[in-house]
Order: structure tokens, then sequence, then C-alpha cells
């Protein structure tokens, strides 16, 4: 004579870790301009002798085309990263 299993021991899925609040849009603007001023300064003054008989708006968008994908992709993700891991040190309350 065969004997049923017993009932399933069913362990509920661990709650997922809470993650930290996304930072203020102040925050970011911050860390935004962090990223983009010494960029621009930087792309300045090295474009300069390449660029210097060149329209002001053309100046410009050579500029752009470096600095703005340079921010998005490189610099402003690992600066909010660096902003998150100093949030998670810090003491809470």
């Amino acid at each position: 004579m065969e004997t049923a299993p017993g009932p399933a021991v069913v362990t509920p899925p661990a709650a997922p870790a809470q993650l930290p609040a996304p930072p203020s849009v102040h925050v970011r603007a911050v860390i935004t301009w962090l990223a983009i001023f010494p960029l621009v300064a930087v792309g300045m003054m090295a474009s300069a002798p390449l660029t210097e008989g060149w329209h002001p708006v053309l100046k410009a968008l050579a500029l752009t085309l470096v600095v703005v994908p340079t921010a998005v992709y490189l610099v402003v993700p690992r600066m909010m990263r660096v902003h998150s891991s100093l949030i998670r040190r810090r003491p809470q309350a």
C-alpha cells in the first residue's frame, strides 16, 4: 500500500531589497552641471586652436556634439552611481 505524499512545504519568496529613492530633481541638476561644466571648459580650450575662424554657432555645434554624448553616456551615470553609493553609506536615522 502506497502512502500519499505529505503536504508540500512552500516557502514565501524573499522580499525584494528596498531600492533607495531616486535623487531629487535638484540633486540631478547639480550632478549634471558638475559633469557638463568641466567638459565644456576643457572642450572650449582644446578646440580653440582648431575652430579659431569658425562662426560661434558652428563652434557650439561642434562642442556639443562631443560634450553631450560624453556627459549623458559616461560622466553623469558614473556620478549618479557615486552619489548613490555615498547616500547608502550615510547612517540612517
